[in-house]
Parts: structure tokens; sequence; C-alpha cells
């Protein structure tokens, strides 16, 4: 036994490594290329004092020449093992395959009024990540019986549910002595929130969550699925949840499609129910449609940026720059037929300030259109909005693109030091002078209809007018953030109506029993309109 000990301490040594890091057994993966080289060490070290034993000090010219074999066959393994690396690694340089790169995404010309459908300010989501987890920490937070047992996971996603953008957040355990006094019941709740009315709600489940990133040992979500697929590649780890409310982690398997580590791409995921364990690979052709991000946004900005720079060839991206355009830094999400899809800007590569039009990718199957529109970059954009309330501090969110009436238009929340969102603005990109300010939605949009029609620019009503006559039931004054809004109610409805005073002052003449007609508009708030018009 004791002979065999040092191999038997490798090989311990090797599947313990393999166990804590969960390398793909892929050759197009670097990690396992990295990981071969732990073992190889890790074997010398260990076995040292075996061959220096074997070593005769007082022969040493037959110890080396016994040992040669041996020795050469070491040092073949590692030369062959050098040049395949090398070898692969500059196969995958762009330099050498420039029309590859550029070709891993196909990219089509779109007509912006007629692929972008007319903002339904009622369902656009005006939150951005950062939001939407301040709102899940105090969802969690009046969460008696559960938030001292779990945390809210510092992950989410958006996806489309039951037609409206969500952002579905897991939770975590809150240290490994939580995880044991609650593992066999499992994590037993979700957080979806509601990107539009800013509604955050826990959702408990009948069964609890047992595969997970909080997990250990065999229940790790990533342990979980290496084990399952040896030798898949996979490009991160997402929560989602189905049509039903079920939750699912969606795994995207990448693939490397040019020379050994290059040209990254999605072939595939595993779709892992998150209660159950059960799971199923689709190829990406198969993706379900009810999934709603298996592209990240990263990748698909980096496929476009090669096909922006590379079109023309490599040279031409270095020096000439013909025809070479690339993304902006920031992107957002935009829902459109059941699917995510990213924008971001598109501007030349000589970083000025303006773009030249932008892309929407959808996350579920790579779809790519462009739009020729030129017109403000987002950066310079969210810096006019922000000049707009410089004496309150707000800071700008990337913004949402939205089609108002036939305009490309920014959407942007501006947020408080707190991560809260106070005001909104709407920018016209291509002519970004035109910034309008609002503390609703509604707001927003009445002020930016306005400006539009100041600058001579008419464009089409997003949605018939809604109007109400009826006597005053009740009136309310509320101070928010300094501004005094009336709250009133109408007879027969139980809805309330909302004006600032500031803009509407006809409205303080109005009292309990007063005669009063309205215009108002939907603002994503269930039972509280705004008030665009009294009378």
């Amino acid at each position: 036994m004791k002979k065999y000990l040092s191999y038997i301490v490798t090989i311990v040594v090797w599947l313990a490594a393999f166990y804590i890091y969960l390398p793909a057994v892929n050759l197009k993966s670097q990690d396992f290329w990295w990981f071969m080289a732990f073992m190889a060490v890790s074997g010398l070290v260990i076995n040292a004092g075996r061959i220096i034993r074997g070593i005769d000090l007082r022969n040493l010219r037959y110890s080396f020449s016994a040992g040669t074999k041996g020795v050469k066959i070491i040092l073949r393994a590692a030369l062959v093992f050098i040049l395949v690396y090398l070898a692969g690694a500059a196969a995958s340089l762009p330099v050498f395959r420039a029309k590859d790169y550029s070709s891993l995404m196909t990219v089509e010309n779109g007509t912006f009024e007629d692929d972008i459908e007319e903002a339904d300010f009622s369902s656009i989501p005006i939150l951005d990540s950062a939001s939407a987890a301040i709102l899940a920490e105090r969802k969690m937070g009046t969460m008696s019986d559960m938030v001292s047992q779990f945390e809210v996971s510092s992950s989410s996603s958006q996806i489309n549910y039951n037609g409206r953008p969500y952002r579905v957040t897991p939770l975590r355990y809150g240290s490994i002595i939580k995880w044991i006094a609650n593992r066999s019941e499992g994590i037993p709740a979700y957080i979806i929130i509601d990107m539009s009315t800013q509604n955050a709600e826990l959702i408990k489940l009948d069964e609890g969550i047992k595969i997970s990133p909080s997990e250990y040992f065999g229940r790790d979500l990533m342990r979980y699925i290496r084990f399952r697929y040896p030798t898949a590649m996979f490009r991160g780890t997402y929560f989602e949840i189905d049509d039903d409310g079920t939750p699912y982690w969606i795994c995207p398997v990448e693939d490397h499609t040019i020379g050994l580590f290059g040209g990254t791409d999605i072939k595939g995921a595993v779709v892992l129910n998150a209660v159950t364990g059960e799971h199923i690979y689709y190829a990406v052709e198969d993706i379900p449609q009810w999934i709603d991000r298996v592209f990240d946004a990263e990748l698909l900005m980096e496929q476009y940026d090669y096909y922006g720079t590379l079109s023309n060839g490599y040279i031409n991206s270095l020096f000439a720059q013909k025809n070479c355009f690339r993304t902006t830094e920031g992107y957002n999400y935009i829902a459109l037929d059941d699917d995510v899809w990213v924008y971001t800007g598109v501007t030349s590569v000589s970083g000025d300030q303006s773009n030249v039009g932008f892309v929407l990718m959808n996350q579920r199957t790579k779809e790519a259109n462009y739009y020729e529109i030129a017109g403000a970059e987002e950066f310079s954009a969210m810096s006019s909005a922000e000049g707009q309330v410089q004496h309150l501090g707000y800071t700008a969110t990337f913004p949402l693109l939205l089609n108002v009436g036939g305009e490309p238009t920014y959407f942007i929340a501006l947020k408080d030091g707190a991560g809260l969102v106070k005001k909104y603005a709407m920018v016209n990109i291509q002519k970004y002078q035109i910034v309008a300010i609002g503390d609703t939605v509604s707001q927003c949009v009445s002020a930016y209809e306005e400006l539009m029609e100041n600058n001579g620019i008419s464009i089409e009503e997003n949605a018939e007018k809604l109007s109400l006559s009826g006597t005053v039931s009740s009136v309310r004054d509320i101070v928010i953030d300094g501004n005094t809004y009336i709250y009133i109610t109408v007879d027969g409805s139980d809805n309330f109506y909302r004006a600032k005073a500031a803009d509407h002052p006809d409205i303080l003449r109005k009292s309990v029993g007063s005669g009063i007609d309205l215009e108002y508009a939907e603002n994503g708030e269930k039972g509280v309109y705004d008030i665009t018009k009294v009378s």
C-alpha cells in the first residue's frame, strides 16, 4: 500500500480539484487546458520524492540512462501539448480569420415604424436592474417568516410574463448554517417585479427549489449539470419562470467555431426544473418560446462589433477603418413579439458623440436588425436629461428605445441617491435638443408631445384620449418630493385621478360637489390615473 501511496494521493488531488473547479472536459475549453496543466504540475510535485529516490547518486550515468525513455515520453507529451495549444490559439485570432468573425452574426436592415410598435406607456419597463434589486430587497424585508433564513440573490433576469415585462429574482440561503436547517424543504419562493408598475411580489412555491447556486455538494447548480453534461461549456446560468410560474434554470451551452478557442457562439441550452431537477438539452433552434434569454447581451454586442469592424478585413479595421462601426457601451431591453431583444446604439469607431443607427438583437434566436437612424448617442441623451434636473442631483438610467407617434424616442428614468425612480425624461433621438421631463410617465408624455408640436413636428396620437365628466366626491392633497399633488374621486368611479397642482391650478378650485371635466391617461398604476386636462 505504501508503495502506491503517492499515486493514490495524486488521483485524490485530481478528483478533488475537478469537483471544486468543474472544468468542461472539452479541448475547446481553455479551462480544461489549464486543468490538464495543473494535473501535470501537481503530479510531478506529489511524486517528486519517488522521482528523486529513483536516482542512484553512486551511478548517475546509469540512473539517467535508465530514465531516458520515460523522460523522453514526458517531454514529447509536453511539447505536443504546447504546440496544439499554440496552434489552436493562433488559428483563433481575428487577424487570420476576420471573415469568419464578421460572419458570426447575420444582420438585416429593418424599418423602425414597421418593426417597433407604438409605445404602450402602461406596460413599458421603467426600472433598471439596480432599481429592481432595491425593490426586491424591500419586499424581502417585509417577509418576517423568511428574511431571517433567506436573502435576495444578486442576479435577476428580465423576462416577458403574461405579456408584461418583469424581472424575476431567486432567493438564496443566508448562510451554510441556514442551508443545513432548510435544505430538506428547499428555497420556498422567488420574487417577481413588474417593471412598469414597480410592484414587487413574493411567489411562494408548493415545493421548494432544490437546485440552485446557493446549494452545496450534489445540489449545487453548476455541479449538478456538470456531472450530467461533462463536455458542455456552459456560459452562465439564468433564472426564469415558464407561463405557469414554474421556476427553471436556463444554462446556455457555448461552442467555439473559429480555431480552437475563437468565435464564441451558443449552440443550445440545458433547461433544468429548479424544483425537481429534471433537465433537457435543446439545440438553439429548438429553444421553447417561453424562454427569453439564451444569448446574453455581452455576447450579442461582441458579435455585432465583429460584424461592424471586420466586414472589410482586419487591416481595414486598424488603419483606413472604412465603414467600421461598433456598439455603444451600454444596452437595454425591449419586448417584441413575446421575445426580449437587446437594444444598443451603433456609432463610428472614431468614438464621436452621435449614433449612426441602432441595432436590436433577439436573446432567444440571435436575430439582429439594424436601423439607420442618426441621432444622439445614449450617454449624450442621458447627460441632457440630467441637465434638466441638475438641481435635484438625479442620475439617468440607460435609455429605452420607444416609438412615439412614429418618432424614435429615448425614454429615461431619473433616480435619486437611494436608487429610486423619481422622474422621467423623453429625448427625441434625431432632434435631441427636445427634452421633456415629468413626475409621472403620462406627464412626461404630455410634455414631450407639446414640445414636439412647438418645434413643428406633428406626431400621431399614441392612444385615444380618456375623458370623464361628473361630480367631485372627494379631494385630497399629498406632498411628494416637495410637490403638491391633488387626488380626487368622481361619483360613480372607484379610481383616483391626480394632478400636480403647479401644472393644473384649475384643480385647486374644485371641491366636493363641484362639477368636473377631465382628460386623463393611464400610467401603469392600478386604480390611479394622471390628469392631463381639467375644467
